[in-house]
């Protein structure tokens, strides 16, 4: 028995040919080998398709009358499972067009090898280089003056207080 009859319930036929034809679609999408699509939703697209599709049959060829649900779902869902789809497939797309970073460059997402060569990783508390020590010239831009009346730096001499300061109490020289 054939219940589509565009004239006498024209948003019965449509609800139901919109069924069948989201049905199909969400089937081939799930099936298509599209790389970037994962399983669970591959998995979710058939079946949700043949649920769809086969609710569209029933209606169309078993349905002899009385109620029946209208899932408005039916007609939105396909629409987004084609978005889903397209944005996972252009993706997957765009991550092979990148660039490759140089063999030996970090790689934040390279899986943990205990026995390969690990890259140093940065560490701010590491020592400087020494550097050879300078003795610093009186007069040489860059190095402090000392003030009037002052002796010269002298390494390993104890500082002595300038003269003009009246809180200074001179030091004995250690010896």
């Amino acid at each position: 028995m054939n219940n589509l009859d565009f004239s006498a319930e024209p948003l019965f036929s449509w609800y139901v040919v919109l069924l069948a034809f989201s049905g199909i679609i969400m089937v081939v999408l799930g099936v298509l080998p599209l790389r970037g699509l994962k399983v669970g939703l591959r998995i979710l697209n058939v079946v949700v398709g043949v649920a769809f599709a086969g609710y569209a049959y029933y209606l169309a060829f078993v349905f002899e009358g009385g109620t029946y649900r209208i899932f408005f779902q039916a007609l939105i869902l396909p629409f987004a499972m084609i978005v889903a789809t397209v944005k996972a497939v252009v993706e997957r797309s765009n991550e092979k067009n990148r660039p490759t970073p140089p063999a030996g460059a970090y790689n934040p997402n390279a899986p943990y090898a205990p026995g390969a060569a690990q890259p140093a990783a940065f560490n701010p508390n590491a020592p400087v280089a020494p550097v050879a020590p300078v003795a610093p010239q009186p007069g040489q831009p860059g190095q402090p003056v000392p003030p009037q009346g002052a002796s010269p730096y002298q390494p390993g001499a104890p500082a002595q207080p300038v003269a003009d300061n009246p809180y200074a109490q001179p030091q004995q020289p250690a010896g």
